[in-house]
């Protein structure tokens, strides 16, 4: 016999493989501004059954816009892009778009989605953070801690619509660390879901308790692509959170959070999910199968913890004193913005040091018999970083010169090339521990296996490169 589950799996198993049919592909990368999504919306003003209105205005008087498709009696509000730099699933409310607009073979689906539902959106409600690529808008206020003074203009629209359209439901959707695990576990938390609590006591009322119903069908859904993949975010009541308030104003509050996969840096698998999971909610919620499912399995979803690093070292040696000292070796790469931030470098670091076996990292090298020593400075300065081109980088590398010093100071902080650059007045020896870039080699006795820039790797044994951006320090 065919049940709901069965049914919810196979809907959503034929929109995972027919995505690429409707991916947006004007968007192809995570650093978008609001000028790239605008000609999308436009273009939707050639579909009848999508009304666009302007809602409102940034900080900085760029307009928010909000598109709505659907006559029906189910009212759903779905906001994106309410921190400038968690855009993941603004790019799939787009691909969203292009399957509603189309025929063909989801047109059963979508007579009922638009007639039993009315779907508001807004893809980007902090067009100035996405300008920046940063968390705040330009008052350098977090919009989700601004749902009681309402400050920012941004702030005072989200409420202001919840309050008139008073939806049924609501998805906040976000972008979390790629460094969530899934419980105590080595595995990324690529999709996090929330039923936010709407008081102190984290009481379970029946708005809260649809936000429950309804992501356990999409964890459901979501085990079949990412199996183990799937984190809960913690609970614990925010009340200057828009998600918290929203659903203590009436309105079932799912929040979503998008992780990290293997690679996958600009997100365009998680992408994927987020549309996967999104119109298979969207479709539970137009015909009320979600009212069959059991609250209880909300509790089984892994929370999430923070047990990952982007690189962890385990059990390498390091001399203090001319005594080798036994050491895990956590390393973290963080996005520093360049030009317009449409594009970035990295600047990593050593954020923990010691014994870390408890601890997992999304890379990982055992270093038993391996000792860390600092990598080689080349005799040459340089003039400028254009003075780069002159060296067969590579090469160097391999023979584990690391460094170069700078005759001049320079503004830059990162740079493409897979080498670390000193600044005319930064000391060069200096030994390994928290807070560093870290750029080192690891060797066995006087043999090289492993050169580290800027926490990026590449393993001499074998020729295997992970080398990333450089660093100016």
């Amino acid at each position: 016999m065919t049940t709901a589950y069965s049914q919810d799996l196979t809907f959503s198993r034929h929109l995972f493989d027919t995505y690429d049919t409707y991916r947006d592909t004007a968007l192809t990368h995570r650093r978008f501004k609001q000028a790239d999504i605008l000609p999308l919306i436009d273009r939707l003003k050639t579909d009848s059954r999508f009304d666009i209105t302007k809602v409102g205005e940034s900080v900085e008087k760029r307009p928010i816009q909000m598109i709505k498709v659907g006559t029906g009696p189910r009212k759903v509000l779905l906001w994106s892009q309410m921190h400038g730099d968690e855009p993941s699933a603004t790019m799939a409310i787009f691909d969203i778009f292009n399957l509603l607009r189309a025929d063909g073979e989801f047109d059963e689906f979508k007579t009922k989605l638009l007639a039993e539902t009315t779907l508001y959106f807004v893809p980007m409600l902090n067009p100035d953070g996405a300008e920046r690529y940063q968390r705040r808008n330009a008052l350098d206020i977090d919009l989700n801690r601004d749902a009681l003074r309402l400050q920012s203009p941004e702030s005072v629209i989200l409420k202001g619509l919840q309050q008139s359209l008073k939806p049924e439901v609501g998805f906040n959707l976000h972008d979390q660390s790629t460094r969530y695990s899934v419980g105590h576990t080595p595995k990324q938390a690529t999709i996090s879901f929330l039923a936010t609590a709407y008081d102190e006591a984290r009481n379970i009322n029946p708005v809260r308790e649809r936000s429950m119903q309804l992501i356990v069908g999409m964890n459901r859904v979501l085990q079949q692509f990412i199996p183990g993949g799937v984190g809960r975010y913690s609970d614990e009541f925010e009340p200057r959170a828009f998600g918290d308030n929203i659903q203590k104003w009436g309105t079932t509050l799912i929040l979503i959070e998008s992780g990290g996969y293997p690679n996958d840096p600009e997100k365009q698998f998680i992408r994927k999910l987020n549309y996967v999971s999104i119109l298979t909610a969207l479709q539970a919620i137009a015909t009320d199968s979600y009212k069959a499912e059991s609250r209880s399995e909300y509790n089984t979803i892994p929370e999430n913890e923070r047990y990952l690093f982007d690189v962890l070292i385990r059990k390498a040696q390091i001399m203090r004193g001319g005594k080798p000292v036994t050491v895990d070796i956590g390393i973290n790469r963080y996005e520093v913005n360049v030009g317009n931030a449409a594009t970035f470098g990295y600047r990593s670091s050593i954020d923990d040091f010691g014994d870390l076996s408890t601890f997992f990292g999304i890379e990982e090298i055992d270093a038993t018999g391996l000792t860390v020593s600092p990598g080689q400075i080349h005799p040459d300065t340089l003039r400028s970083l254009a003075d780069l081109k002159k060296y067969k980088l590579d090469s160097l590398v391999q023979k584990g010169v690391t460094t170069f010093r700078l005759a001049a100071p320079s503004r830059a902080t990162t740079h493409l090339a897979p080498v670390h650059l000193l600044q005319p007045t930064t000391s060069a020896a200096r030994p390994i521990q928290t807070g560093r870039i870290p750029t080192f080699v690891l060797r066995r006795g006087n043999q090289l296996r492993y050169v580290f820039v800027n926490g990026f790797w590449l393993d001499v044994s074998n020729g295997s490169n992970k080398l990333g951006t450089g660093v100016v320090e």
